[in-house]
C-alpha cells in the first residue's frame, strides 16, 4: 500500500505501527518519560502522524492521537479507518483522545502497541461505549434575519 494511494476497509497493520513507532521516537516527554507514537489512516489512504508533546505547564501538553487527528484535519482530511498508537507498555488512548477521535470516526479501528512490536486491536467503540457525539446535541436553528430598519 502506497501512502497516497486510496483504500478500502483492508489496511495492513504493520505499516501503521511502524508509522507510529517512528513518530514515538520523535516524542517530546522530558516529564513523564512516557513516548507515545500515533499513526492515522485517512479514508483517502494518507496516514498522519503524531507524537506527544509535554510542556512544563502539564496541561498545554498535546497527546499524539490529538498531534495526528489536528495535521489530519488541518489537510483537509475528515474520513477516519485506523489509527495504531504505540507506547513502552502497549497504554490505551486517554480519554480527551478517545473523545477527539469519536467526533471523526465511531467505529474506528484502534491498534495499540508496545515497544517490543506486540499489538491487539480493538475499536474505539469498544473503548468508548455510549459516547457522546454531535447527535446528542440540542439542533441549531439560526435566529430569524433582523428586519432592515430604515431611518
Amino acid at each position: 500500500m502506497t501512502v497516497n494511494q486510496p483504500i478500502t476497509a483492508h489496511f495492513d497493520p504493520r505499516v501503521l505501527l511502524d508509522q507510529a513507532h517512528q513518530a514515538r521516537e520523535r516524542a517530546y516527554a522530558p516529564y513523564s518519560h512516557y513516548k507515545v507514537g500515533a499513526a492515522l489512516l485517512g479514508r483517502s489512504g494518507r496516514i498522519y502522524t503524531g507524537c506527544n508533546v509535554e510542556n512544563a505547564v502539564y496541561p498545554l501538553s498535546t497527546c499524539a492521537e490529538r498531534t495526528a487527528v489536528v495535521k489530519a484535519v488541518s489537510e483537509g482530511e475528515r474520513e477516519f479507518v485506523a489509527i495504531a498508537v504505540v507506547t513502552e507498555n502497549g497504554g490505551t488512548p486517554c480519554g480527551a483522545c478517545r473523545q477527539t477521535l469519536r467526533e471523526f470516526a465511531e467505529d474506528l479501528v484502534i491498534l495499540i502497541g508496545d515497544a517490543t512490536g506486540h499489538y491487539r486491536q480493538t475499536t474505539l467503540r469498544q473503548l468508548l461505549p455510549e459516547s457522546f457525539s454531535a447527535a446528542d446535541l440540542a439542533p441549531v436553528f439560526p435566529e430569524p434575519p433582523c428586519p432592515i430598519r430604515h431611518l
